[in-house]
């Protein structure tokens, strides 16, 4: 089977949990439907495509930062309370303006797989990923994504004939069976993927999601476990 491996690095970056509010926290390595954007970012695509990605990487160390938040309910006003009043047709809407805290990944390096389902689209992807359509940023629209290696790659099933230890942290399916075969679990997490847009009210929401172990590095795999790699990096698609 061939997949696209990309190798990358940020010098900062947040990808923000859904649930967090008071201080932005970040998932410690990019969601599936963070990835599959960049992807569709660089490629130029304008309707959606499928395709399953492995994530895995590393950073240095978290570090907060402060950014400018802006709070509002729409066509609600209270003066007192409101920092700025911005009328519009549809009414009075208040905004609040204050200083927030957002925690950031330092050194980040990030290794992807890419499997689109319509095998036709490979080369398309890889040639998206060489020269894409605008610079690149994986997070925030600041968070800058640097590619230093793209390469079509052969995976192969194969069985772990001792116990190994992972080298980069690693988002593993958790429909792969993996507790049975860790000795160390990690954080479970449900990773957003793939989005649909409601046709009345034009929003976006979540259609699926993946539950996965989100392993630390050094993390052990017990032997007999079944593992996809491309000759150097474990492969866990989803």
């Amino acid at each position: 089977m061939q997949v696209i491996r990309v190798i990358a690095r940020q010098t900062l970056a947040s990808y923000k949990k859904p649930s967090s509010m008071q201080v932005k926290e970040t998932y410690p390595l990019p969601p599936y439907s963070t990835v599959i954007g960049m992807v569709h970012a660089a490629c130029g695509f304008e309707n959606y495509v499928d395709m399953d990605v492995s994530i895995q990487g590393s950073y240095y160390s978290t570090v907060n930062d402060i950014y400018t938040r802006y709070e509002f309910k729409p066509n609600y006003y209270e003066k007192g309370r409101h920092s700025i009043k911005i009328e519009s047709s549809t009414g009075i809407t208040g905004l609040t303006v204050g200083p927030a805290h957002i925690e950031l990944l330092t050194n980040v390096r990030l290794i992807f797989h890419i499997k689109p389902e319509d095998e036709s689209m490979l080369d398309i992807i890889y040639n998206g990923l060489m020269k894409p359509k605008e610079y690149l940023s994986l997070g925030r629209k600041e968070d800058l994504l640097v590619i230093e290696d793209v390469k079509v790659v052969n995976i192969e099933e194969k069985e772990l004939a001792e116990d190994y230890t992972l080298e980069n942290d690693i988002y593993i399916p958790w429909s792969n069976g993996i507790k049975e075969h860790l000795k160390l679990y990690g954080t479970m997490y449900n990773l957003n993927k793939e989005y649909s847009i409601n046709p009345k009210t034009k929003l976006r929401y979540w259609k699926k999601q993946i539950k996965v172990n989100y392993v630390a590095k050094k993390s052990v795999l017990c032997e007999d476990t079944k593992v996809n790699t491309d000759g150097k990096y474990l492969v866990y698609l989803a």
